[in-house]
């Protein structure tokens, strides 16, 4: 007999890693949240919403960006954690967004306190979770294979 209580509950997010072309190359935008981790914005689908529209909501709502240009997924990444005893597996769909103008501003309401235009190198130094420097390693792959090397 199984428990369908032991059964890890699934939740799905998307996020985006936004880009900028700047004169000193390209620039990736970082958030940091109210537990003072730095990241990407990222949330959960809304009811009947795509992965790919959610992920636009979401950087919109976290860095107030308007102008975001989807590019395509970078990857799907997942993991699990314990909640209050339950098993809860994560999947997060990520992808490129290019935000050629605007100033970002964290939106405090929704628990981000800064966010910042790094480098590759300075990003991947800053970014708290081993899963989102993945993600950025990838979009940075993209990126890059945009031209041929």
């Amino acid at each position: 007999m199984t428990h369908h209580s032991r059964a890890p509950r699934e939740e799905v997010s998307a996020g985006g890693i936004v880009f900028r072309r700047t004169a000193e190359g390209v620039r990736y935008l970082l958030i940091r949240d109210s537990y003072k981790n730095w990241g990407f914005p990222k949330g959960h689908l809304e009811a009947d919403e795509s992965p790919d529209a959610a992920a636009v909501r979401e950087v919109h709502e976290e860095t107030g960006l308007r102008h975001l240009d989807m590019k395509g997924p970078i990857e799907i990444i997942d993991w699990n954690f314990r909640f209050r005893g339950r098993l809860v597996h994560k999947i997060c769909h990520f992808f490129l967004i290019e935000a050629a103008s605007g100033q970002p501003r964290p939106l405090r309401r929704e628990g981000i306190t800064a966010c910042k235009w790094l480098a590759f190198d300075e990003a991947v130094a800053l970014v708290s979770y081993e899963n989102a420097r993945t993600v950025l390693a990838r979009a940075q792959a993209l990126l890059d294979g945009e031209s041929p090397a």
